[in-house]
């Protein structure tokens, strides 16, 4: 009995719990039926709302144009507010561009201030919400920027439309409500303009000009008229100069403006008015006080990455040789931020192609991502690079060298030829130009030479490491830029000179010290002595017998002796000291730089001699002291004879072979002892025969060739 009482009496819990679970559920499903009939009449009504009112604009747009001039304002303010409060793009840009067209056609109606759109701004009531409404007005005009194709007939017409409203908008010079007696407002007018900007400003307004201006005008035809790029221009410098050129509106407008490909070719070429504008304002000058700065040029750097730095320094290249006064005041900072920003994109630049590479038609493989919508562009913007090695910028950079007399025994000639013996006085020079020098921690002392940390050397050495660091960057025009560089007679000439004055007596220890020292300072040096070597090897190169020793082209012969004469105790100096061995690097690239220029003249002189005898022998080198190190397998000794075999005397490298090959003999064992009868095997060699490859147990066999 209690069994069965308890039994039923958990069935009929189950049961009514079953039943409250059942309840439950039955009300959750007719709540959400009533949510769901609720979002759907929501939606529905909604829907009706919109059409009503999607109705009501068309039906205030299908006004004939004598009706539209004149309708107020305020009737213009109500059906704009009524068309942004269900605005969508996909839908509503036919409305969107009636509008637009309606408000600036109130804005050219003469003499009805309650037609011009932008009398509600007068209003107590209507100021903050026309505001409000403009703003978001001239930022949907900005959206449907971003979409338009300029190359489209159709959408260019309503690029240019939404132009003339941000250009409307944005300045109070068109607004007829400020003549006469409405001067007095344009302070607060201009105060409203200036919010308005920077509305457009915080939301992205320099991104969508730039993507505006790149699909311009990064073509192979530009497909921007005169007016919709004077437009975008204009708009673009309009925050930058009401700001008053601050730090905050110069950063965007270099990452998004002036890093448009080629831009300031198209502005010269299309509005040069335009660049009037950024010369009226000083804007180059304003630039390079920005970038100068090291960390706000690295930041603008990794801003646009390495192909968009070449564009933006392409456009200030540009810039610059449109205001060459600009730049004769200004070479520090204008070579110090190009220095940067090739420095920024050289750390990317690689020498061989893998995986992690892009190939850049300037740059070469680099290991940053690759706009390749630049390509069309870049003959373009390879054109803006070329100005830094161009003879204006050049004879600007250095001027100080340049405007500089030679001595006597220094300029160039090009009348008299040379001959090895008129060559022989200059010992006298050699001995003053290199057994005289001072220890680094002498350098800065001024005794009798340029002092290293004199305004003029540190200036000279700074355009130096520019022009190295771009022969090392922008890889696939090395030849141009050592042509550009080349192109003045009498700049190399003039450099050589310059070096042969720097430190306390000039000469050899200086360069040779700065090896073992790593400032600041001896990097700056070697880089002037690396550009040297590289412009004046690439100048040899190219001029041929005439040019070298009857007209005696940028050098003398007997500077060339000078030369040859420095560099080949550098080069010697280099291996004998062990520098080449761990060298890496600006060392090493010092080094091929170097011998490269060396082994050059040394070729010139084995051809037709210009230097005197023995000339290239090292007279301290002995060869007793040669052969034991090669004995000891030294390496500085192999390199001796793999770089600069010349200054070994020949007789002495005729017995340094037979002491090799009779080494390489015991080796393999091929060298008999007295008591033995030598085994000798004669073998003719023809020109038309070569000999066949045979093991040693094999006699000799000959086989015909086609000639050897």
């Amino acid at each position: 009995m209690f069994t069965v009482s308890q039994t039923s009496r958990a069935w009929f819990i189950d049961r009514a719990r079953q039943a409250r679970e059942e309840r439950l559920v039955q009300k959750e499903r007719e709540r959400a039926a009533v949510e769901i009939q609720a979002h759907v009449r929501s939606f529905l009504c909604r829907r009706r709302l919109q059409r009503e009112i999607r109705r009501e604009i068309d039906e205030f747009f299908k006004a004939d144009d004598v009706e539209s001039s004149k309708r107020s304002a305020l009737c213009i303010f109500k059906i704009a507010r009524k068309l942004l409060f269900l605005f969508r793009i996909k839908e509503d840009n036919e409305r969107f561009e009636k509008l637009c067209r309606c408000i600036l056609s109130s804005m050219d109606a003469e003499n009805e201030p309650k037609v011009w759109y932008v009398s509600l701004a007068l209003s107590k009531d209507l100021t903050l919400l026309w505001i409000k409404q403009i703003k978001h007005i001239l930022w949907c005009c900005c959206e449907f920027l971003e979409q338009l194709k300029p190359e489209i007939l159709q959408d260019s017409r309503l690029i240019t439309l939404y132009l003339t409203m941000l250009v409307t908008f944005t300045d109070t010079s068109t607004w007829k409500i400020l003549r006469g007696k409405g001067e007095n407002l344009r302070p607060a007018m201009n105060h409203i303009c200036a919010n308005i900007m920077g509305h457009l400003n915080q939301h992205g307004f320099y991104p969508v000009l730039q993507m505006l201006l790149t699909r311009g005008l990064a073509r192979p035809r530009p497909c921007l008229s005169k007016s919709t790029l004077t437009a975008t221009f204009s708009l673009a410098l309009r925050p930058v100069i009401a700001a008053q050129f601050s730090d905050s509106l110069l950063r965007p407008f270099l990452i998004h403006i002036m890093s448009v490909p080629a831009l300031v070719t198209h502005l010269s070429t299309v509005t040069p008015e335009r660049l009037t504008v950024l010369e009226s304002h000083d804007m180059l000058r304003k630039f390079i006080a920005f970038l100068r700065n090291e960390d706000r040029c690295r930041d603008v750097c990794e801003s646009l990455e390495g192909c968009h730095t070449l564009c933006l320094m392409g456009n200030l290249l540009q810039l610059g040789s449109l205001s060459p006064k600009v730049l004769e005041e200004e070479t520090d900072g204008f070579v110090s931020l190009l220095t940067q920003m090739l420095c920024y994109c050289q750390k990317y630049v690689s020498q061989k192609k893998s995986n992690l590479t892009h190939w850049h038609p300037v740059l070469g493989w680099f290991s940053q991502s690759v706009d390749y919508g630049l390509n069309e562009s870049m003959p373009l913007i390879t054109k803006q690079l070329q100005f830094l090695w161009g003879v204006p910028l050049i004879r600007i950079f250095f001027s100080d060298i340049l405007n500089k007399k030679l001595l006597e025994n220094q300029e160039p000639a090009h009348a008299q030829p040379a001959s090895p013996q008129n060559v022989l006085p200059v010992k006298n020079l050699l001995k003053r130009a290199f057994q005289k020098s001072a220890s680094v921690r002498n350098i800065l002392r001024p005794v009798g030479g340029k002092r290293v940390d004199s305004a003029e050397v540190q200036k000279v050495c700074n355009i130096c490491v520019l022009y190295q660091t771009s022969l090392t960057t922008l890889t696939q025009i090395r030849l141009q830029i050592l042509t550009g560089l080349t192109y003045l007679d009498d700049l190399l000439p003039k450099l050589w000179a310059f070096i042969c004055e720097l430190g306390p007596h000039g000469g050899l220890k200086l360069f040779s010290e700065c090896l073992n020292n790593d400032t600041e300072e001896s990097k700056q040096l070697l880089a002037m002595l690396t550009l040297f070597c590289d412009c004046s090897r690439h100048l040899v190169t190219i001029l041929d017998d005439i040019e070298v020793y009857e007209e005696q082209i940028s050098f003398k012969l007997e500077e060339l002796v000078t030369i040859s004469s420095f560099l080949n105790s550098f080069v010697f100096k280099m291996i004998w000291d062990g520098i080449v061995e761990n060298a890496k690097g600006d060392t090493l690239e010092l080094f091929h730089s170097v011998h490269g220029w060396l082994m050059v003249l040394y070729e010139r002189d084995c051809r037709r001699r210009f230097a005197p005898e023995d000339h290239w022998l090292r007279k301290d080198l002995k060869p007793s002291v040669l052969f034991q190190e090669l004995d000891k397998d030294r390496r500085r000794a192999q390199l001796i004879l793999q770089y600069v075999p010349h200054v070994v005397p020949h007789k002495n490298r005729v017995l340094l072979f037979r002491n090799m090959v009779t080494k390489e003999k015991e080796k393999l064992g091929l060298v008999e002892t007295s008591s033995a009868s030598p085994h000798v095997t004669h073998i003719t060699i023809r020109r038309s025969r070569m000999l066949e490859v045979r093991s040693p147990s094999q006699k000799g066999v000959l086989c015909e060739t086609g000639g050897v």
